[in-house]
C-alpha cells in the first residue's frame, strides 16, 4: 500500500498526467528514471496522486499516475533502515544527514523516516540537498497519539543542538499534519 511521502518510479511516462497542461520544465527534465512523490489527495479510479520534483525548488507540479505503472517504491522509513548506508552516503557530511544519524541513536515509539530534499537525495544520489537544507521527517502514528507524546518528542529534539532546521509531518490513520518546526539552528 502506497502512502504519502513514498517515492515511486514508473515504467510508462504516458501514465503521468496533470490536471492542467504539463509544465514545460516537466517535459524537459522529468524521466522515468526519476521518482515521483506520493502526495495526499483523492485517488482517481486507481490513479495515484503524485508530486513531480524539478531541479529548482520552485519546480513542483501535481499529477497522477496509473497504479499498474509503478515498478519501484522507496519509503521514508527504508531510507534510514541501514545506518551503515547513511555513514557511507556521499551526503554524510551535510547537516540533514548528520541529524538523521543522531536521531537514529534514540529509540522512538513511532516508525519514522526522511522526506524532502534529504530523502530524495538519499534515494537517488542526486545532489538536491545542500548545507542549508532543512531536514523533513515523517512520523507514522498508526494508533492514537496524544499531544503530550508529540510534545515530548519535540522537547527531546529541542534538547539537542541540531545543525539544521527540522520539520516533522505527523501521519495518523485519519489525517496528516505538520508539527510546529521542531528545532532551529
Amino acid at each position: 500500500m502506497l502512502r504519502p511521502h513514498d517515492l515511486i518510479w514508473i515504467n510508462n511516462a504516458q501514465s503521468l498526467t496533470t490536471q492542467d497542461t504539463m509544465p514545460e520544465w516537466v517535459t524537459q527534465q522529468w524521466r522515468t528514471s526519476l521518482p515521483l512523490v506520493v502526495r495526499r489527495d483523492v485517488q482517481d479510479g486507481g490513479r495515484i496522486p503524485v508530486g513531480i520534483r524539478g531541479m529548482k525548488r520552485s519546480q513542483r507540479a501535481a499529477g497522477w499516475v496509473d497504479e499498474q505503472s509503478v515498478v519501484r517504491c522507496v519509503t521514508p522509513e527504508s531510507l534510514i533502515a541501514d545506518p551503515i548506508a547513511l555513514l557511507q552516503s556521499s551526503f554524510v557530511s551535510l547537516p540533514p544527514v548528520q541529524v538523521l544519524i543522531m536521531l537514529m541513536q534514540t529509540p522512538w515509539p513511532w516508525v519514522w523516516g526522511v522526506t524532502g530534499s534529504c530523502g530524495y537525495a538519499l534515494a537517488t544520489d542526486i545532489p538536491v540537498m545542500h548545507t542549508d537544507s532543512d531536514l523533513d521527517l515523517v512520523l507514522r502514528c498508526p494508533q492514537k497519539t496524544t499531544a503530550e507524546e508529540l510534545a515530548h518528542f519535540a522537547e527531546r529534539i529541542a534538547q539537542v543542538q541540531l545543525p539544521c532546521r527540522t520539520d516533522v509531518q505527523v501521519e495518523t490513520p485519519t489525517r496528516g499534519f505538520c508539527s510546529d518546526r521542531m528545532a532551529t539552528r
